[in-house]
């Protein structure tokens, strides 16, 4: 479970790095400031999630939400693990602050709805970023990959991304009942 979780935020940090052309593309990015976009994703998502178990109404929403707290808390306990293994200091770069400042936004949309208004934004959210994740890894990340691990990681990865859309997506679907 926890490499699995590993794979998820590298995954995640890479579509961020890929979905931010404008600031950096991910060539751009060097390993130390990929991890620091790990690291604010994860930190990111587990925010959100946080607010979502306290305003979402029902009970999908709160369970999906406490899945992202707890799958997001453990990827940045290994993902630190793993850096400091590695030997490298996750670097803010202006990747990781444009995250910061779009999360910075939802939260604040986010966080002035309650209830079912409340849980249909929040999933929607979440089944657009899942969905953008995917896109990253099928049309940049995988096809412009050199290094053999990373490629295949991401393929690994790809797996459980499009598991997390899917309960997102069906989650979404009975909200709208």
């Amino acid at each position: 479970m926890n490499h699995r979780l590993i794979q998820i935020g590298m995954a995640a940090a890479f579509v961020v790095a890929a979905a931010n052309p404008p600031v950096l593309s991910a060539q751009d990015l060097s390993d130390a400031e990929v991890a620091h976009v790990a690291v604010t994703a994860n930190a990111i998502d587990v925010d959100l999630a946080k607010v979502a178990l306290q305003r979402a109404r029902a009970e999908q929403v709160k369970a999906f939400a406490q899945t992202m707290v707890d799958d997001h808390t453990g990827v940045n306990e290994q993902a630190a693990a793993l850096a400091k293994k590695l030997g490298v200091t996750p670097a803010a770069n202006e990747v990781s602050a444009s995250l910061q400042k779009e999360a910075d936004a939802a939260k604040s949309r986010l966080g002035s709805l309650s209830g079912m208004t409340f849980d249909r934004a929040y999933m929607e959210r979440e089944v657009e970023y899942h969905q953008a994740v995917l896109d990253a890894i099928d049309n940049l990340l995988v096809p412009t990959t050199e290094n053999a691990e990373l490629k295949s990681l991401l393929e690994t990865v790809r797996p459980a991304i499009a598991a997390h859309l899917e309960r997102a997506r069906s989650i979404q679907k009975l909200l709208v009942l």
